[in-house]
């Protein structure tokens, strides 16, 4: 078995690191630059940054905010937000990031998964997923959110994880809306029927709330790795507990540092 990854996310709002609870409530959790480079010290495995409002608010991302982060960290690094083009997404590459992922622009324009997958490689193509729980019809669904998990798309999650796939899609985060900053865990459920439904990594996000619920992830829920923000950012468990933790119950990952 893969090695388990863990990723502390970096949500970025003009320039600095937030946190919020089902996306809304944001609060400040420090400068992008130094936070990184602790996760980096602390024995990350990869990194995640997302500029949460650049689709919202129809801009680019902040790319000089990427370029001081890749040249603070050497581990792995994913760029998202506001990607809304090619070139778009070599811009992030070009500025340091290992891999970009897409989001609403990929809901919009599904081809432009491909035609990144193309230009990049697959291995560099990530697509973000923000499902929510919904009633259609008097039946529950998975629905696909957009724009910062404000807009619905008539989505259903794991059909479009499916697709993205399809597309050349090399990775999918998937941040399940209803548990996104609630630390009650991931959504177990939905974070398996993805990680079944599809033969690309899957990293599970929204909810972590203590080392058990990543270690949940990624043996109940089937995840390859498992990203969390607010219990890093806060200090309410270190990165080093949790991947001890997997150490102790015999899940495959890589040892922290010392």
């Amino acid at each position: 078995m893969l090695a388990k990854r863990i990723i502390p996310c970096l949500d970025v709002d003009r320039g600095r690191v937030v946190k919020g609870t089902r996306f809304l409530d944001l609060v400040d959790a420090g400068d992008p630059v130094q936070v990184a480079a602790r996760y980096e010290a602390e024995g990350a495995d990869e990194l995640v940054f997302l500029d949460i409002c650049a689709s919202h608010e129809g801009r680019d991302i902040m790319l000089d905010v990427v370029r001081r982060v890749s040249e603070t960290i050497f581990m792995p690094f994913t760029v998202g937000g506001g990607v809304r083009t090619v070139d778009d997404a070599a811009r992030l590459v070009q500025a340091g990031a290992e891999k970009v992922s897409i989001n609403s622009a990929a809901v919009r324009t599904p081809e432009l998964v491909r035609a990144v997958a193309d230009r990049l490689g697959s291995c560099a193509t990530v697509v973000n997923i923000d499902p929510k729980r919904v009633q259609r019809d008097g039946h529950e669904i998975w629905e696909v959110f957009v724009n910062g998990g404000r807009v619905p798309t008539g989505l259903e999650a794991v059909a479009w994880a499916r697709r993205v796939e399809e597309l050349g899609a090399g990775e999918i985060v998937l941040t399940c809306m209803d548990r996104d900053g609630t630390r009650d865990g991931y959504d177990l459920e939905i974070t398996a029927a993805v990680s079944r439904a599809v033969h690309i990594p899957v990293v599970a996000s929204g909810g972590a709330g203590r080392p058990e619920h990543l270690a949940a992830a990624v043996v109940e829920g089937g995840a390859d790795a498992a990203l969390a923000a607010g219990i890093f950012h806060f200090g309410e468990c270190t990165i080093r507990e949790v991947k001890e933790l997997f150490l102790r119950r015999g899940i495959p990952v890589r040892p922290p540092p010392g």
